[in-house]
């Protein structure tokens, strides 16, 4: 499963610590199709900037809120939507029926839309001159694949993406793309998701290892799939660990100090 409508970041917010932030329409470098996305700035820039790579559900609010605690901690956030080729580019509703529209997110037009986004950050004022991408399950797998896609990205982050396999909408496999990986990747897992299992894991690591690609994988023994969520109780260690374990990634990017391995 991926989160419910009514799931929040497990983060608590900063008073002061966001400039502005507010929903923006962005133009897609592969095919010119306009589609919402959601900026939020910091009052304090770090010189970092994220791509925020939603789950199936597009860009939800939970999505929105996240790019907010990034701002907070210094960081230009800017989450994206996928569907303005089929569903317009309009605000939608809890009731939004995303899943036939899902299908229809090809890859071949994502790609595009990421480049229209890490675009846009970077023209910026002030510009950040880190630039990395997060995403949560269909959007973890292609937060990975992003960095196949010469961006010139320091660090993809991504939360319980598929690394294996085919997928519905022709995202290609990070683990058979790893040797195009040209930045360093945390990725981070539940250790009691079903659907991406040890062995699964195991595989996209080996990959990377093959590719001398940099990384570090958490995995986070007894959480589900979707743990990063204010509503799944028993998690609350795991998600603040996690939390901070992206902002390190992040902030050591950022000064030029990559991961060790």
């Amino acid at each position: 499963m991926c989160f419910d409508h009514d799931s929040h970041p497990p983060i608590d917010p900063i008073s002061g610590g966001a400039l502005d932030a507010g929903r923006i329409s962005l133009t897609s470098e592969d095919d010119h199709h306009r589609f919402l996305a959601y900026l939020a700035r910091p009052a304090k820039p770090t010189g970092a900037g994220i791509v925020i790579l939603p789950d199936v559900r597009g860009l939800h609010p939970y999505f929105e809120e996240l790019a907010l605690r990034f701002a907070e901690h210094g960081n230009v956030a800017l989450a994206i939507d996928y569907f303005g080729r089929t569903a317009g580019d309009d605000d939608r509703g809890e009731d939004f029926d995303y899943m036939p529209h899902v299908a229809g997110a090809r890859w071949q037009h994502l790609q595009g839309d990421i480049r229209a986004a890490v675009t846009h950050l970077r023209a910026l004022d002030p510009a950040p001159r880190s630039v990395f991408t997060t995403g949560f399950c269909m959007g973890g797998r292609l937060s990975s694949m992003s960095a196949t896609l010469g961006l010139g990205l320091a660090g993809v982050i991504p939360f319980y993406g598929w690394p294996t396999g085919p997928n519905r909408n022709g995202t290609p496999a990070p683990a058979e793309s790893a040797d195009k990986i040209e930045c360093d990747v945390l990725a981070i897992y539940g250790g009691a998701d079903q659907g991406i299992p040890e062995s699964v894991r195991d595989e996209y690591d080996q990959a990377l290892d093959k590719a001398h690609v940099r990384h570090e994988t958490i995995v986070y023994p007894n959480a589900p799939h979707s743990f990063f969520d204010r509503k799944v109780e028993g998690f609350d260690d795991a998600s603040a660990d996690a939390w901070d374990k992206v902002l390190t990634f992040i902030r050591r990017h950022t000064m030029g100090q990559p991961i060790a391995g």
